[in-house]
Order: C-alpha cells, then sequence, then structure tokens
C-alpha cells in the first residue's frame, strides 16, 4: 500500500509543491528522508512533525519540550483518510514548513518504493531566511538593477531559475534510495 501525499511548501507565492507516493509503512525519519529529495532540500537542519497537537523528530536529550519519536512512528499510525493535514518543518531557524495532505491510498504496483508524481517549481536555497528571506532572494536576482542581485546570484552559484522542476528527475533520485 502507498499513501499519496500532497507536499505544499507554505508562505512561498506562486506556490512550491510536490506529489509523492510512499510506503503506508514508512516512518516519519523515512518520510524526511524522501522530502529531502523531493521538495529539494539538502538535509542541513533540524525537522519536526506536527501531528494533532503532537510533535516528532530524531530522539534527542536536547529536545526542551516532548518530542515523540519519528523513527519509529509509521505512517499508517498518524495518517488516515479523511484526517486533518500534517506539518513537516524544515530548520526550525528558517522555519519551512510544508503542508502535507493525504491524497489517497493506492496498491503498489511492483516494488514498494517512494516516488515523486508531480509538482511545481524549484525549492528555495538552503539558508536563505524562510519566506520572507527567499521572497526578498527572488526579488533581488530578477532584478538587475537589484543592490544586492549580483551577490545574490553569486552566492546561489550563479543561476537560479524559480520555475525549474522536473518529476522524472525526482522520481530518479528516489529510485537510487
Amino acid at each position: 500500500m502507498l499513501h499519496e501525499l500532497k507536499v505544499q511548501l507554505e508562505g512561498t507565492d506562486p506556490p512550491v509543491w510536490r506529489t509523492v507516493q510512499v510506503p503506508h509503512r514508512a516512518t516519519l525519519h523515512r518520510l524526511h528522508k524522501v522530502l529531502q529529495v523531493a521538495v529539494g532540500w539538502t538535509n542541513s537542519h533540524l525537522y519536526l512533525f506536527h501531528v494533532g497537537g503532537k510533535v516528532y523528530g530524531e530522539p534527542s536529550p536536547e529536545w526542551e519540550s516532548e518530542v515523540y519519536d519519528s523513527t519509529s512512528t509509521t505512517l499508517e499510525e498518524i495518517v488516515s483518510e479523511g484526517s486533518p493535514s500534517l506539518l513537516y518543518e524544515y530548520d526550525l531557524g528558517d522555519s519551512w514548513m510544508h503542508e502535507i495532505t493525504l491524497q489517497r491510498t493506492l496498491e503498489a504496483e511492483g516494488k514498494e518504493r517512494p516516488r515523486c508524481t508531480g509538482g511545481a517549481r524549484a525549492c528555495p536555497p538552503e539558508d536563505c531566511g524562510g519566506p520572507p528571506g527567499y521572497a526578498y532572494f527572488l526579488e533581488a536576482i530578477s532584478d538587475p538593477n537589484h543592490e544586492e542581485h549580483n551577490a545574490m546570484l553569486e552566492w546561489v552559484g550563479g543561476d537560479f531559475d524559480p520555475e525549474d522542476f522536473d518529476a522524472g528527475l525526482v522520481d530518479s533520485a528516489l529510485s537510487r534510495r
């Protein structure tokens, strides 16, 4: 069985989103790894899942409040059709929030593996400052007269197309994991 999930990055306009299929027995930690590939993050920061008033993450004595174990909690334990969405928070400093909604549950055709079946727009660059920083970044790179145009392009490696996304490439990357 696979859960087909729509993942939408909050605070981006137009929205950055992905549709992924994940085995229903996958742990939240495994979902985190799938999301890192599907959305395009670099797995450089901590993450949390917010589900029905509970918070899930990797076990650590450093958490100041109760955080349930994402490495042993499965999707089938917390996600069901008709249930409310869950939130995935990545990079607790920039606080990128992703709304995850179960679209449907389906039978796997062959081996159960994560897949990316759709999406739109490029992932914001790591450490750009969350949604407000990303908006500023896009403003700067789109205006050659902006005082930080060249610096932002250099910082991001010379080029950034906010519309660039290829579900086939993402699915291929997920198949190698």
